[in-house]
This record gives structure tokens, sequence and C-alpha cells, in this order.
């Protein structure tokens, strides 16, 4: 499944900046297009809108053990808890919790603006790209390694800092060369560390501006790459009144996987492996295959060995088995013996299987034999029929009779 990553730029709907990509790893077109001139969402073409990190504000707390993520009080119980730390009013506000998020557990809650992240998603959904999930630009990496990546364009430059003990997400304007002394003390109070401490990437505009400012250098990074890199976190701002059906979910998670299974570094011993195990289940079954072609070969030539040395006067050999049930025939009418068709072997393999029950009337047709008035149970019959088959014989009932029927020779 391909990706159409939508940046969901601040203000009313208008040009969105978007990326392409057909693996989830690599972007393979990019640009800024109305929603309607976007490229095409299709089947197989998972849209994921990508909210700025300046747009959102990010809250630590710790869930009530009474309200979870599927709780429908969760909005009005974010609303209080978060009420003193607001600066908009709540019912203006969109709540997110983290994944995994669990009740009377602390986890981080990502906050918008409601009405600028709808009028944007309904834009997109009126152009026929509507957004499957909406993905925060920058998410809290608890655990990881700090970070500080210098994004926009010179003049208008802003540090995203994330990771590190506070496991926040600030961003924060990128401090002038004349304000570079307030660096260390923006970084230390943001996530906890020294100024050297963070990972640093930059936006190529504003590269040598970071570097000059954080004295070392950057690793440069584009905005596709970090859309990218954001969607490949578990993070769904859609939630709550903008949450979608549990089907819908799911079938995203199985495009996820199914696309990570496809490109994924991760997964690419198990593709190496399972290519392999292809390729030698393919292997033995070509070889099982010539050697029942070999065998059904040699098995047709001995047949054919059998009728030449005992039939020689049969020159052209097309089906051995018929060609000697018709040699046998002859043979059997030139010297008078008796066929297992003709009326005395049948009446012979008749008796070798019933004694007590003579029929009221016989009549005889070649290779069947009509036994009027002769009642047998269904496991009587199944105990004759096994006499009876190595003899060539079958029976069988119709309607008030039975039918002793010589099978083809």
């Amino acid at each position: 499944m391909s990706l159409l990553l939508v940046a969901l730029p601040p203000g009313t709907p208008g040009e969105y900046p978007y990326a392409v990509s057909r693996d989830g790893l690599t972007v393979t077109d990019h640009g800024m297009a109305a929603p309607a001139l976007l490229p095409p969402a299709g089947r197989g073409v998972e849209v994921v809108a990508i909210a700025p990190a300046r747009l959102l504000s990010w809250h630590a707390l710790t869930l009530p053990k009474s309200v979870g993520p599927g709780s429908p009080r969760l909005a009005a119980v974010l609303a209080g808890l978060l009420e003193e730390r607001l600066l908009d009013d709540p019912e203006r506000l969109h709540f997110a919790l983290a994944p995994g998020a669990r009740a009377g557990e602390s986890t981080h809650v990502a906050v918008c603006d409601q009405a600028w992240l709808t009028a944007h998603l309904k834009a997109l959904e009126a152009a026929g790209r509507p957004a499957a999930r909406i993905v925060p630009e920058a998410q809290p990496r608890e655990g990881e390694a700090p970070q500080a990546l210098v994004t926009g364009e010179p003049g208008r430059a802003e540090l995203i800092l994330t990771g590190g003990p506070l496991a926040g997400v600030q961003t924060l304007p990128l401090p002038d060369d004349a304000n570079a002394a307030a660096l260390p003390a923006l970084i230390h109070g943001a996530l906890g560390v020294d100024a050297g401490a963070p990972q640093l990437l930059a936006e190529p505009p504003v590269a040598q501006q970071a570097e000059r400012l954080f004295q070392r250098p950057a690793q440069l990074v584009t905005p596709a790459q970090r859309w990218l890199a954001a969607n490949r976190s578990r993070w769904d701002l859609a939630q709550m009144a903008l949450a979608q059906s549990s089907r819908a979910r799911a079938a995203r998670r199985l495009a996820a996987w199914w696309r990570d299974l496809l490109h994924a570094p991760l997964w690419q011993p198990a593709r190496w492996g399972l290519a392999l195990l292809l390729l030698v289940n393919l292997i033995g079954l070509n070889t099982r295959a010539w050697h029942e072609k070999n065998d059904l070969i040699a098995r047709r030539a001995q047949i054919a060995a059998t009728l030449t040395a005992t039939f020689p006067q049969v020159r052209v050999i097309v089906d051995a088995p018929a060609q000697m049930a018709r040699e046998v025939r002859q043979l059997r009418q030139a010297t008078g013996s008796a066929s297992p068709r003709d009326l005395e072997p049948m009446l012979a393999a008749w008796a070798g299987v019933n004694e007590a029950t003579a029929p009221t009337a016989i009549e005889y047709s070649s290779g069947q034999l009509r036994l009027t008035d002769v009642k047998l149970t269904a496991d009587q019959i199944t105990q004759a029929n096994q006499r009876l088959r190595p003899q060539g014989y079958q029976l069988k009932t119709d309607s008030a009779a039975l039918v002793l029927r010589a099978l083809d020779e």
C-alpha cells in the first residue's frame, strides 16, 4: 500500500505540502498543491495527515483509574485535568491520548485547536483524499536519546526538542546569533540535558544557522523524510469525535503491517527466509514430479513389454491395457473358454456369496445378471462386494432386484 502524506498548514485550508511513498521508507514524489490537485488516493493508497509540531501542545498526566481510552467521559475528564494548563476554552480543543494509554497510569496528551483540525480534514475529504490517520510531526520519545531538530527558513526557524529524561515535545523559536547564549538554558529546561547532548538535525535551508548556534555538524533531513519517520510511529490523533470505526482501524493496521512486511528492514530476514522456503519447496516439488514422471514412464514401458511378450503379433502399442484386454477376449473366444461376463461364471460368483436365498427369476444380458426377489441388507451387500470385487464383479440394488455386474476388463 502506498502512502500520501499531507502536511496540515496553519490557518484555513489552502495549498498543502505533500509527499508520496510507495514503500513507507523512501519518498518518490513531493510538492505542494490544493486539495483537489493532490496525487490521487484511490485503492491501495493510505492518506496520512501530518499535524505540525508548532500547533500542538503536549501535557503529561495520570489518568484516573475509572477512565480509560474508550470511556465516554474521557474528553470531559481530560478537560478538567488540564484546565489550568490550557490557554483556550477546552470546548474548542481536541485531545488525543498516547498509544497504549491505560486507566490509572501516566501518559501524554496532545492538544490542538479542534476547528482548525476539523476544517482541514473536511477539505481533504471533500477532495476525495480522506485522512486515514492524523500523525503529529513530532511525538514524545520517552526513554530515547534527546534530539534537537531545526526546521523552517532563515529568519523564521524553529527548534523542536524531543526525548531526554523529560520525554516531552517543545517547539521554540530558534535564537538568532545575538541570543545564542540562551540556547543551553532552553535545551536544559525542555529536555533536562546539557546543550551538547541532543542529536542535531536540520533542514537544508537552516542547516548553516543550526551548525553555527550549536557549534557542531548537523544531520540534514527534509520535511518529507521527517513525515515518513513520523508516520512509522503508533500515534494517531483521530480519537474521540474524530475516531474511525474499529473495522477501519483494523484495516489500517493490517495495511501498515503488510507494508512493513514487504519493505521494512526489520522484516528483511523474514522475507529472505520466506523466499528461501518457497524456493526449497519449489525445487522439492519439481524433483518429486520428475521422479513421478520417470516412474510412470517406466511402468508404461513395463506394461508395453508385457503386452508384446505375451502377444507378439501386436506391433503398434497405443493403449496397452485396452489392447491386452482385447487380445485376451479374442484368445478366450478362439479356445472356447468362458469369460467372466458369461452366465456360468457369474452364477458361480453369486453362489459363492449367497447360499441361503434363491431368486424367483434370473435375467441375463452380456456382463449383467438381474436377480429378482432377493432381499439383502446394506451390510450384506457391502460384505458381498468385498468378496466379489477381487473376482471382477459388483453387486448393487435396483428397485426390487439385485444386479450383479461384471466390471470392465
